[in-house]
C-alpha cells in the first residue's frame, strides 16, 4: 500500500537528506582553505579574497545545477543531461569523472582525517602513511556490511557545523598572533594575479555539489515536485553553510595572523587550538576527522554502487528467463549478504591506497589533483543544459548556462595549467574512453544516461532510506 510523507515528516527528512548530501563539500573546508593560503605562499592578506572567489564559482555552479534539478527530478545529474543532449555515448564522460572523483575524495579524506589525528596527537606523526592506509581499510571495511543512512552523515555533517561555529565564536574574543613574515604582495594587477593562480587549487570546495542532481533519485517518498524541492533546497543550504564556514575561518585565520602549520598540524586544527579552550579543540578535531571519514565511506558507497549499475547483471521476465544488460564485468556487481559489490569496494579501496601512498598519506600533497575531474563534470552538464536552453528559447537561462560555462571552464584550464592536475584529466578520459569502448563492444544498450540515478536507487534502498513506495510523479 503506498504510504505519503505527512506534512510533519518532510522538514525531518529535508534535513536528513540535504545535511547528508552535503557531508563532502563540508569536509572539503578542512584542507581548501589551507591549500589556498599554500598556494598563495602564506599571504594571508590574499586569503579572504581567494577564498570569496572560490565560493563564488560554487555559487554560480549552484545556480546552474538548480536548472539541471529542474528538468531531471528524477535524478540524472550531469550524465542524464549530457546524454540527453548530444547522445548516450556522452554520457561517460561525466561517469568517468564522477569514478576519478570518488577515488580521490577516499584518498584525500582519509589522508586529510589522518591529518587531523596527528594534529591532536603529534606522536603519531612517524606513522602517517600507515594511519592513512589503515583508515583506506577501516572505511571499506565498514562499508562491506552494509551502507550508512542518510541519518548517520547528516548527524556528523551538523556536529561538525556546530562545532565549528562555536570554534569562530570564541575566535571572536581570541588575540591575534605575532604577525608572520610572508612574501610581499604588490597591489593591483600583482595581488589580482596572485589569487587567480592560487584559487583553482582550493577549487576542491566546489567536490560535492553536483550531488544532489542524482541523490534526489532516493527520495521515493517524494513526487517530482517534491524531489525537485528538496534538491534545489538543498543546494542552497550548501551555499549557505560551506560558503560561511569557509568565509568564517579565512576571515579569523587572517584577522588572527596564523601561518602555516608545521608537517604535524593543519591550518584548521590551528585555527581551533589558538581560539578555543582544549576541550572545544579537541571536540573539533574528533568531528572534523569522523566528517571527513564520513565523506571517504559516502564514496565508498556510490563508486562501487555505480559499477555495479554498469556491470552485466540478469534480469528476469517473469518467466524464469533472463537477458543480460550492462556493459562492465558481471563481478562488479556480485555482492555479498549486506548487497553490498565488494568487488567494486576492493577496486575503490585498492586505487585509494596506491594515491594515498604515492602522496605519503598528505592530504595538501593530493589536494593538488583534486577538483578536475568534478570540473569536467561540471562543464559537460552546463554545455548540456545550454544547450537546451537554446532549444527552447530560453535565453536568460542560456546566457546563465553560457556564463556559468566559461567560469568553470577558466577554472579547470587555471587547474590544469599547474601540471599536476593534467594526470586527473588523463584519467577521466582514459575510463571514459574505455567505457564507450566497451559499450559500443556490447550493441550500445540503452540507458546509460540513467546509470547515476539507479545507483542512488540502490544505495537508498540499500541503506533502508526509502521505506515508503514511491509517490506517482
Amino acid at each position: 500500500m503506498r504510504r505519503r510523507l505527512g506534512l510533519g515528516s518532510r522538514p525531518i527528512l529535508l534535513i536528513a537528506f540535504a545535511f547528508a548530501v552535503m557531508a563532502d563539500p563540508v569536509s572539503s573546508v578542512a584542507y581548501a582553505v589551507e591549500a589556498a593560503l599554500r598556494a598563495l605562499d602564506g599571504d594571508l592578506t590574499l586569503l579572504v579574497p581567494t577564498m570569496g572567489l572560490v565560493v563564488g564559482i560554487v555559487a554560480i555552479v549552484i545556480l546552474n545545477y538548480r536548472q539541471l534539478i529542474a528538468r531531471y527530478p528524477g535524478g540524472g545529474g550531469a550524465a542524464g543531461a549530457v546524454g540527453e543532449a548530444f547522445g548516450d555515448g556522452w554520457s561517460f564522460l561525466p561517469i568517468g569523472a564522477l569514478i576519478v572523483d570518488f577515488v580521490l575524495t577516499i584518498a584525500i579524506s582519509v589522508s586529510a582525517g589522518a591529518s587531523a589525528v596527528i594534529a591532536y596527537f603529534p606522536e603519531l606523526a612517524p606513522w602517517r602513511l600507515a594511519l592513512a592506509l589503515g583508515l583506506v581499510l577501516v572505511v571499506g571495511g565498514i562499508t562491506l556490511f552494509g551502507h550508512l543512512g542518510r541519518v548517520v552523515f547528516a548527524v556528523m555533517t551538523i556536529s561538525f557545523i556546530v562545532v565549528a561555529v562555536i570554534v569562530l565564536a570564541y575566535g571572536l574574543a581570541a588575540d591575534p598572533q605575532p604577525p608572520v613574515d610572508a612574501a610581499p604582495t604588490a597591489p593591483g594587477s600583482a595581488s589580482i594575479l596572485a589569487v587567480l593562480l592560487a584559487f583553482p587549487v582550493a577549487m576542491a570546495l566546489a567536490t560535492g555539489v553536483e550531488a544532489p542532481s542524482s541523490a534526489i533519485a532516493q527520495l521515493g517518498q517524494l513526487d517530482n515536485d517534491g524531489r525537485r524541492r528538496f534538491g534545489q533546497l538543498t543546494l542552497w543550504l550548501t551555499l549557505g553553510v560551506v560558503g560561511t564556514i569557509t568565509i568564517g575561518f579565512a576571515v579569523e585565520i587572517a584577522r588572527l595572523q596564523i601561518a602555516l602549520p608545521s608537517a604535524d598540524s593543519t591550518l584548521v586544527a590551528e585555527l581551533a587550538r589558538i581560539a578555543a579552550p582544549a576541550p572545544v579543540f579537541a571536540a573539533f578535531q574528533v568531528v572534523t576527522a569522523l566528517l571527513l571519514l564520513a565523506a571517504a565511506s559516502s564514496s565508498f558507497q556510490a563508486g562501487p554502487g555505480l559499477l555495479a549499475a554498469l556491470a552485466i547483471r540478469s534480469i528476469g521476465n517473469g518467466n524464469g528467463t533472463g537477458h543480460d544488460i550492462g556493459i562492465l564485468p558481471r563481478a562488479l556487481g556480485r555482492t555479498n549478504r549486506a548487497r553490498t559489490p565488494y568487488w567494486g569496494v576492493a577496486l575503490f579501496g585498492a586505487l585509494a591506497m596506491m594515491i594515498v601512498a604515492i602522496g605519503g598519506g598528505r592530504d595538501q600533497a593530493l589536494v593538488l589533483f583534486y577538483a578536475v575531474a568534478v570540473f569536467i563534470s561540471f562543464l559537460a552538464g552546463l554545455i548540456a543544459m545550454a544547450t537546451f536552453s537554446k532549444q527552447d528559447g530560453r535565453r536568460g537561462y542560456f546566457a546563465l548556462n553560457v556564463f556559468g560555462a566559461v567560469v568553470v571552464g577558466f577554472t579547470l584550464v587555471a587547474n590544469l595549467t599547474r601540471g599536476y592536475p593534467l594526470v586527473s584529466l588523463a584519467a577521466t578520459l582514459l575510463i571514459a574512453s574505455a567505457l564507450f569502448w566497451m559499450w559500443v563492444r556490447a550493441g550500445r544498450p540503452r540507458g546509460v544516461r540513467n546509470v547515476a540515478a539507479e545507483a542512488e536507487l540502490e544505495a537508498a534502498e540499500l541503506a533502508g532510506d526509502d521505506p515508503v513506495e514511491p509517490a506517482a510523479p
